[in-house]
Order: C-alpha cells, then sequence, then structure tokens
C-alpha cells in the first residue's frame, strides 16, 4: 500500500500576534495568516526558465518583476508538498520578501518592503477584493495617500487566448509603423507594446489596440463585474485600464496595480503594488490538480526606524455574512473593527451558514456579528452573545463602542 503524505499544516489563524510590523498587523485584522517565505530551489526556478524565457521576463511591465513565476512556483509546491489541499479552503497567507534562494545568502534588511498577500484555493471574486482592500490599507498605514487603482481583466485561458490573437494580428498589420527596438520586442512578448512609453507611435497603437475585456467569456465578466462592484461600496477609486495585462505567464482573470502620484503611469515609476489570480500555473508547473489562487506583492519603501512591535489580540468576535449584498458590505464591517483594534475571525469565502457557524462555534468566540439582506440594506449588523444568545441589530459604525460595553458587563 502507497504511503499517505503527512500534511505539514501552516501556522494557522485566529491566534494572538505580537512584535509583528504595521503591514502583518493590517493583514492578520484583514484574516491574512503570517507565514515564513517560501524558499526558492533549483525545480522551481528550472520550471519558471521552461515556462518564461529570459526575454519575456525582461519585457514584464515595470514593478511586475516582484510578482516572480520562482516565487509563485516554490508558494505551489509547497501547497502541493505538504498537502495543503487536505486543510479547510482557502488559505489565506501573509509573508515578506525577497524570496530567499535555496543556497544562497539572505539579502540585507533594507528600506524597502515587499510584502505578498495570497488566497490560496478559491475561485470567488471576494478573493481579489480581499486582497485589494488590504493592500490599501496597508499602504495608508505607510503613509501612502491619493491612492488609485489601475485595473484590467485578461479573463479565462480561452477568452485571453482569442485576445493574445487579434491583438497580435493587429500589430503585424502596424508591423512597419514600429520602430526597429519594438519590432524586436515583439518576438518576445506582443505585450510589452502595450506597456511602451518610450515612442509616441508605440503610445498611439495601444490607443486604439483590441481590448482584452472584449475578448471575456461570460463567467470572466461575471467574475470582472463582482470585482467592481466590491471596489465601488467600498468606495475604492479605480479606472479600467486596458494596457495593463500583468505577467502574461501566469496572470489570468483580473489584474490589478495600485498607484499614487507619485508613481502615476508614463513617469517611470514602478506601481506600490501589482495583483492577479493565477489559476492556470498549477499545472502549467506540473501539478496534477489545478490550484486557485490570487495574489499581490507591495513594494514600497519604509519608514526610518520603524520597529516590529505591533500586537493583535485573539479574535473575540466571529463576523457570518449571507447573501451577495451581505458579502459586498462585508469588508467595511472589518475595516471598522481594524479601526477600533477589534480583531475578528471570519471566512468570507464561504457562503453557507452552516459551515460558517461551525466555524465560528469551534473557534469558542464570544460574540457572533451576522449580516443577512435586510441588515445590509440598513449598514447594521446583529450582534449576538454567545454566552446566553441574546442579540441586538447595530448600526456598523456604532459596533465597536457596543462590543466594549457588552465586554466590560461581563
Amino acid at each position: 500500500m502507497k504511503k499517505q503524505k503527512k500534511t505539514i499544516t501552516p501556522k494557522e489563524s485566529n491566534t494572538a500576534y505580537s512584535d509583528i510590523d504595521t503591514a502583518a498587523e493590517v493583514a492578520v485584522y484583514y484574516g491574512f495568516t503570517p507565514q515564513k517565505t517560501p524558499t526558492i530551489k533549483k525545480d522551481d526556478m528550472a520550471q519558471a526558465k521552461h515556462i518564461e524565457s529570459a526575454d519575456e521576463k525582461k519585457a514584464l511591465p515595470l514593478g511586475w518583476d516582484t510578482l516572480s513565476l520562482e516565487g509563485q512556483s516554490a508558494l505551489i509546491r509547497e501547497y502541493v508538498d505538504n498537502n495543503w489541499h487536505n486543510l479547510p479552503q482557502p488559505l489565506t497567507h501573509y509573508h515578506k520578501g525577497p524570496f530567499a534562494i535555496d543556497g544562497k545568502p539572505a539579502k540585507k534588511e533594507s528600506r524597502e518592503m515587499e510584502c505578498y498577500l495570497e488566497i490560496i484555493g478559491t475561485h470567488k471574486s471576494i478573493a481579489e477584493a480581499i486582497i485589494i482592500e488590504t493592500a490599501i490599507a496597508i499602504l495608508k498605514e505607510e503613509g501612502y495617500d491619493d491612492l488609485h487603482l489601475e485595473i484590467n481583466s485578461i479573463g479565462d485561458r480561452e477568452s485571453f487566448s482569442r485576445f493574445t490573437k487579434e491583438l497580435t494580428a493587429y500589430y503585424r498589420k502596424h508591423i512597419n509603423d514600429l520602430p526597429a527596438a519594438c519590432r524586436q520586442a515583439m518576438k518576445s512578448s506582443v505585450f510589452s507594446l502595450l506597456s511602451c512609453s518610450e515612442h509616441e507611435t508605440c503610445k498611439k497603437l495601444a490607443v486604439d489596440a483590441p481590448q482584452s475585456i472584449s475578448f471575456l467569456s461570460e463567467a470572466s465578466r461575471h467574475h470582472f463585474q463582482e470585482i467592481l462592484e466590491y471596489l465601488e461600496t467600498l468606495d475604492i477609486p479605480y479606472t479600467i485600464q486596458n494596457l495593463l495585462v500583468g505577467n502574461p505567464s501566469f496572470s489570468s482573470g483580473p489584474v490589478f496595480e495600485i498607484r499614487n502620484d507619485g508613481c502615476a503611469r508614463g513617469k517611470g515609476v514602478a506601481p506600490l503594488a501589482v495583483g492577479c489570480r493565477y489559476d492556470g500555473l498549477a499545472k502549467k508547473l506540473g501539478a496534477k490538480k489545478e490550484i486557485l489562487g490570487a495574489c499581490a506583492v507591495l513594494h514600497f519603501k519604509k519608514p526610518t526606524g520603524e520597529k516590529a512591535n505591533h500586537k493583535v489580540k485573539k479574535p473575540e468576535v466571529y463576523f457570518i455574512q449571507l447573501g451577495f449584498e451581505a458579502k459586498l458590505k462585508s469588508l467595511k464591517v472589518i475595516e471598522v473593527l481594524r479601526q477600533a483594534k477589534i480583531p475578528v475571525h471570519q471566512a468570507l469565502c464561504r457562503d453557507r451558514m452552516a459551515t460558517q457557524i461551525a466555524i465560528a462555534e469551534k473557534s469558542k468566540v464570544p460574540f457572533l456579528l451576522i449580516m443577512g439582506l435586510k441588515e445590509a440594506m440598513e449598514n447594521a449588523v446583529i450582534v449576538r452573545d454567545m454566552t446566553d444568545r441574546s442579540q441586538n441589530t447595530i448600526k456598523i459604525e456604532d459596533v465597536p463602542a457596543y462590543l466594549k460595553k457588552l465586554k466590560a458587563q461581563k
């Protein structure tokens, strides 16, 4: 009989943390669990090289080299090797970069902060919404303002294939109009022409080039529309940026960048964060089963002298949401609690009430927050005391004060 591989469990959520930095503190409030950064091994580099050539890597848009194929390969290898598919999905990981490379000494500390947000094991649009909201909250806490999201969708494999075919045909039609350097770059990646800001001819051609959202399948279009609904509910300013395709070697579905005035598009400065979905990558890397996931990497300068001295208590509150309208408002609830320094446990990627209640009871939290359609429409939640099962409906902005009052009465 073949011996079963043991599942090596990553650090669990719903716990207390101390001596963590600002970015990790924010990530924990949004449900991410700090993990050890994966080590890139020789096999990961070989797999990445097989999928992405050196010329393709060189042609990546500014800032997308930090979200490396080698790093994602290392993470997927850990997922497979450690049998993480046996754990309740999805997994929400936070880790700091840069990635360690097997056999090489780690890079020295610098003022450049690199951190990763990963949600693995779900196809749902709430995953991207959580990642974007968390990334923006981290950047705000680190002192960045006037943040703006640029987002696009390249769709599923079939959608992207149709888009690539049309884009290639378009640039071949205009091949004689391209500068010599860009004609050469097109041999490595036709997508590099969309991000070329060096030549006016390329800029003009890019404006009239086929747009990926015109080729989306019905499922991809619906997924993208849901993300836009989250952004509007959260009052996150965004622009649909048709020139954005991320890393074509592994990006799928939505791709995004977070910028501010200091790194506006066209200034030759990398965005503060980039992110995408990477459904389809696992099989490219040789995995037997597909692994769904979404991720982002933030790269920014951290304040001088910042110390890892933040603390987050073990959550005493569990948030349950029922229906899409409640899910849309869920991140607003979490942000209100985060601002009040009240940790909350949640399973926003789950839909069934029974599943969420079972997790809440296992967590043994004293308070439940419940939001259904009625509460979502009223910008309120039901606060239930698990000791005596008493409950009241409270406006979202008043929840922190009400929870503190209940705790003081115990």
